[in-house]
C-alpha cells in the first residue's frame, strides 16, 4: 500500500517496513490528516512486528504541538506491534536538534531507534533489526 505524496508526506509499505518521506515538518491540517494515515496505516500492519523507515528532507524543528503528536502516533504504533524506527534527515542544517527531538520522543516510548545518513544504511539495520524478532504466528 502507498498513499501518494500529498502535503509534504509519503507512506509506502513494503513488506515488513513502513517507509515515511517527509518533504517538511507540517502542523495544523496536514498533521491531523498524517496522524490518521498513519493510524490506519498501522492497523493494516499490526499482526507481525514491524518498524518504520522515516525520511526528512529540509529544515524545520517540531513544535510542541507537534512533538505531542507525534508522541501519541509513536505510542499507538509501539502499541500495535512496531518494534524499531530508523530515521534519516536528508539537507538539513538543523539536524542535530531533530534528532534531539526524536531521541527524546522514542526513548520516551520505549522504542529502539538510530539515526542515519543515507537510506540505504537504515534499511539495512531495520532488516537486521527484523530478522532478529520472533514472528506471531
Amino acid at each position: 500500500m502507498s498513499l501518494a505524496l500529498k502535503d509534504g508526506y509519503q507512506i509506502t509499505k513494503k513488506d515488513s517496513i513502513l517507509f515515511v518521506d517527509v518533504e517538511n515538518i507540517f502542523t495544523g491540517d496536514i498533521a491531523k490528516q498524517y496522524h490518521q494515515d498513519m493510524m490506519q496505516i498501522t492497523e493494516e500492519m499490526k499482526h507481525q512486528p514491524w518498524a518504520s523507515l522515516i525520511i526528512y528532507h529540509g529544515n524545520g524543528v517540531f513544535t510542541p504541538d507537534a512533538e505531542e503528536q507525534i508522541v501519541d502516533i509513536t505510542k499507538f504504533r509501539v502499541k500495535n506491534n512496531m518494534v524499531a524506527n530508523a530515521t534519516v534527515f536528508l539537507q538539513s542544517a538543523q539536524a542535530d536538534l531533530q534528532q534531539i527531538q526524536l531521541s527524546r520522543i522514542y526513548q520516551g516510548c520505549n522504542l529502539p531507534f538510530y539515526v542515519f545518513s543515507d537510506v540505504k544504511s537504515a534499511k539495512n539495520w531495520l532488516k537486521d533489526f527484523l530478522e532478529k524478532q520472533p514472528k506471531v504466528v
